[in-house]
């Protein structure tokens, strides 16, 4: 925030040398003595100033610390007990196959070689 502070006094400064090297002599015809013009100016310079001022020296709120919320309790979960189950006994049918290879003979084209399943 000194940085801020730093910079926003810097430009108010700047503006303000600005602003007179730019202002321009009083005219006769404004109907104001010199010494009339001169207490303006200074009440005015005086008004820019505090507004200037009240800006940048504004108080920053205050640094609060917020501790974070405590934990959740522990919760502890039962796991439950593995259940055991016997598998029911599939019968199985198995049966005995053999392959038997034979020749036969086809007319018009000659012995040809055959296989079939026997199964009892």
């Amino acid at each position: 925030m000194k940085i801020f502070r730093l910079l926003s006094g810097s430009a108010a400064a700047l503006a303000l040398v600005a602003g007179l090297a730019a202002a321009q002599p009083a005219a006769a015809r404004d109907r104001l003595s010199p010494g009339a013009a001169v207490a303006l100016g200074a009440l005015g310079g005086l008004a820019v100033g505090a507004v200037v001022g009240s800006a940048v020296a504004q108080p920053q709120p205050p640094v609060v610390y917020r501790a974070p919320p405590p934990p959740p309790p522990p919760v502890y979960v039962e796991e439950a007990a593995p259940v055991y189950y016997e598998r029911p006994v599939r019968e199985v049918y198995v049966e005995r196959c053999t392959t038997e290879r034979y020749r036969e003979w086809v007319p018009g084209w000659g012995w040809e070689h055959r296989t079939r399943r026997i199964c009892n």
